[in-house]
């Protein structure tokens, strides 16, 4: 075996007794072997006692027995920054850098290598170069508070961390207080204004500060915007910053979907430090992070107080969400929805009701923007259509409680939908996935349904829909009805401007309340079966009088001939409303007959 062979197989503390000789004097022999953790040292008293007032006292207190020995288990910075501090002692020169600066005023300070006991110390020329150097330069400050995540609490309370802090913050600043100026230019009247729009992505510092964990992060962006860093270039960086810490983390899903062993502290931490450091500007940051951040929050269940504020954040502009952002998994509860409905509603809640939340908001000027703190038509508009279609998309979890979809479907005030064909369709879908719904259950789920606001393809399915309560399917009619005589009178505006506008007159025992429903069943059942014919019958009724009047225009143009309106007038004398059906010898007058004879008499009147 050769000898190269030979120094492979040394133990490792031989090695490094070999490479502390490098430097150490060989020809004095050592009086001393400190131990720190990981590694002993073989030394000498006389070059240590006279920089380091720890070990100096140390060797005072057992003057009488001479110390051989000294343990130091409680050194920061680990061996490799005893060994430079040793140097130091012995007057051999390193080079001190952003790498080592924190470790170097740990380990003086704990060994006590200051002026009080020699000129020229280790800690001032560390603190030295902390200032003038590593002060005054970004990146070094990063690298130092890389370095100080193992020294605490030490490095705090050497206030290490705090003036990497504000040196950053002041660094960022002071470039976008140079950045700004820079694109100030006169315009032809000799005002100042901004020659480019405000962007990111001279903010080079977005990318760097993703380094660091998440409590330090946390006072850097602190101090950024106590300092006036654009709200901008602050959501950037906590968008940039989420994404390397929770996105990209694989251990935080595992194959059952839940947050992988050991690994959610972390992500929760980030996730409340993200919450807590949201710009309060409205729109800095896009609804869909916001959704992405909740998610998080959600799987890993962060505090409520993170929650509330997301939910509370994402109802002030919920009018910018899609229908994936308002699908969040339910993560917690096997047997429960598959999405998270309580959330939901609690956010359509936070919509609904801006006025009263802003009321109570610490800073006033949370969410100040140039629209109104009340949502708008337009903002209610949509919402109605995202929440329509949401309530399709879980309409058909067998899981999910009729509660929670009324109180969904309840959130937002009555004037917020103009079209009820979505809601419509939600129930419709509901109706057909949870198919034991009493008739009680049914009437209240329709009771939502404005039938006046359905639009003609709606309102044919809805009058077929056998899975509607007979009463919903008798309204659908009736308005159906009133649709086709208004789209009749409208035909001629010049002969009765009045709308054909009636109070809605059924038979008696129909909707009778003093009746059971049991016994009219059979009735309502015929009579609807009739009604549905009549309509069929009305609409080919009124295509058919279209062509005619068409045509008698056409011929009035040309003759003037008032037998062309004597024939027109008895063609249109033919058509009735809701007419006489022979299943119906009833004495009490039926919806039909009525609109007959009220049909009759307004075309008499008129021709």
């Amino acid at each position: 075996m050769d000898r190269s062979d030979k120094h492979h197989h040394l133990p490792l503390s031989k090695i490094a007794r070999q490479r502390d000789s490098e430097w150490i004097f060989r020809d004095v022999p050592s009086d001393i072997t400190i131990e720190v953790p990981g590694r002993t040292f073989a030394l000498h008293k006389f070059p240590l006692v006279s920089r380091s007032g720890r070990i100096r006292k140390i060797v005072a207190d057992y003057r009488d027995s001479d110390i051989s020995r000294i343990e130091l288990l409680n050194l920061s910075g680990g061996p490799e920054t005893f060994e430079l501090a040793a140097k130091f002692c012995y007057g051999i020169n390193f080079e001190i850098t952003p790498a080592n600066v924190a470790q170097l005023c740990c380990v003086s300070e704990y060994l006590e290598m200051n002026d009080d006991y020699s000129k020229d110390s280790l800690a001032s020329r560390a603190e030295e170069y902390l200032d003038s150097v590593v002060c005054k330069n970004l990146e070094m400050c990063l690298e130092v508070l890389k370095q100080c995540e193992n020294l605490l609490p030490l490095a705090d309370d050497l206030k290490i961390v705090g003036r990497c802090v504000d040196a950053i913050a002041s660094k960022a600043c002071t470039e976008q207080i140079a950045s700004s100026f820079s694109r100030l230019e006169y315009s032809s009247s000799g005002r100042l204004h901004m020659s480019r729009p405000v962007n990111c992505e001279s903010d080079w510092w977005i990318e760097d500060l993703s380094v660091l964990r998440a409590d330090f992060y946390q006072r850097v962006i602190a101090a950024m915007k106590c300092r006036g860093v654009r709200p901008e270039s602050i959501g950037a960086s906590l968008m940039n910053y989420a994404e390397k810490e929770l996105t990209k983390k694989a251990s935080l899903w595992n194959g059952s979907g839940q947050p992988g062993s050991g690994s959610g502290g972390q992500e929760r931490l980030v996730v409340d430090a993200i919450v807590s450091l949201l710009p309060v500007e409205k729109q800095v940051v896009p609804i869909s992070f916001l959704f992405g951040l909740l998610r998080s929050a959600v799987l890993l269940d962060c505090s409520v107080a993170s929650r509330l504020d997301l939910e509370r954040r994402i109802g002030a502009q919920l009018d910018m969400a899609t229908l994936d952002d308002l699908l969040i998994p339910s993560f917690r509860h096997a047997g429960d929805t598959m999405f998270d409905v309580d959330t939901v509603h609690r956010i359509l809640i936070n919509f609904s009701q801006q006025d009263d939340s802003e009321d109570d908001l610490e800073d006033v000027s949370v969410f100040e923007t140039d629209s109104p703190q009340s949502p708008t038509q337009g903002a209610l508009c949509k919402v109605s259509k995202l929440v329509d279609n949401y309530l399709a998309e879980i309409a058909p979890d067998a899981n999910l409680k009729l509660n929670k979809f009324l109180f969904v479907a309840e959130s937002l005030p009555a004037h917020a939908r103009t079209a009820h064909d979505g809601l419509y369709k939600a129930i419709d879908l509901y109706l057909k996935a949870h198919q034991g719904l009493s008739d009680a259950d049914k009437r209240k789920l329709c009771k939502l349904i404005d039938f006046q606001k359905l639009s003609q393809e709606a309102g044919a399915h809805a009058a077929t829909n056998e899975r509607l309560p007979l009463q919903s399917i008798v309204q659908v009619l009736y308005f159906e009805q009133l649709r086709l005589r208004n789209a009749l009178s409208c035909s001629f505006p010049e002969e009765d401007p009045k709308p054909m506008f009636h109070s809605w007159r059924v038979n008696s025992g129909a909707l009778s309340a003093s009746m059971s429903p049991k016994d009219n069943y059979a009735s309502l059942r015929r009579e609807n079966r009739e009604l549905k014919l009549e309509l069929a019958r009305m609409r080919m009724r009124l295509s058919d009088l279209e062509k005619d009047h068409v045509c008698m225009k056409r011929n009035m143009e040309k003759s003037g001939s008032r037998k062309f309106m004597s024939s027109f007038s008895k063609k249109l004398g033919k058509l009735s409303f809701f007419g006489n059906s022979s299943s119906r010898a009833s004495s009490s007058p039926s919806p039909s007959r009525q609109s007959h004879r009220t049909d009759s008499k307004v075309t008499d009147r008129t021709f």
